[in-house]
């Protein structure tokens, strides 16, 4: 990499790679490549080596062979996965510099060891044990009457029609609905369906007539 005037120079490169290890931790590897100084040490700053085990004047990776040899075009690869033999999953992203010609002349690396946080993943999956799309509708409110409006609204859209819509039968299913999840122990929800379906209070405890017959049945 000819770090001169003509290109960016070696020191913003090296200042670049203080930055990334103060902001990216001890976790993460940050890897400068020069192309121009041989494919078996191309490595001329590296910070956190302890990730790879490698060091200032080490090799390249095969991706970085398969840009200079033409078989990637471009290579620039952002937020890819990488297993290390030891088993390790390194999170990587891969920035080529280029000349003025597009010729591939370094390479900035970042690998970050998510090992440990795949390992929490999993750990806070299994306590979980969760499955969100089998989640209770359970409502939680403040205020009983709050309640009874969520559990109308709910009835509602299992029906899928505004209470104009609703035929007799129904308002029959909305009223077996409500009185299935108990809306009717809450105080004066009877007066509060009466009025949401458009309904008397004498239909509406013939509703509920009809509605214990049928369980008998």
């Amino acid at each position: 990499m000819k770090m001169d005037d003509k290109h960016i120079n070696a020191d913003f490169f090296h200042r670049m790679m203080d930055m990334l290890e103060q902001q990216l931790g001890k976790n993460t590897e940050i890897v400068l490549h020069d192309y121009e100084k041989g494919y078996d040490h191309t490595i001329v700053d590296i910070r956190n080596g302890h990730i790879t085990g490698r060091q200032i004047g080490g090799p390249g990776s095969n991706l970085g062979l398969e840009v200079l040899s033409g078989t990637t075009e471009n290579g620039d690869k952002y937020n890819y996965i990488t297993k290390l033999p030891d088993g390790r999953y390194l999170r990587s992203s891969s920035l080529y510099i280029r000349d003025e010609a597009g010729n591939a002349v370094g390479c900035l690396c970042i690998n970050t060891d998510i090992s440990e946080t795949l390992r929490m993943e999993q750990f806070l999956k299994d306590m979980n044990r969760c499955d969100l799309s089998q989640s209770e509708d359970e409502i939680f409110v403040t205020d009983v009457n709050q309640l009874l409006d969520c559990i109308i609204k709910k009835t509602q859209e299992n029906i899928g029609k505004l209470p104009a819509d609703m035929n007799r039968d129904d308002k029959i299913e909305f009223v077996r609905q409500l009185n299935q999840k108990g809306a009717f122990l809450i105080t004066k929800s009877g007066e509060r369906v009466q009025e949401y379906l458009g309904i008397s209070k004498y239909t509406l405890y013939h509703y509920l007539d009809l509605i214990k017959n049928q369980k008998k049945d």
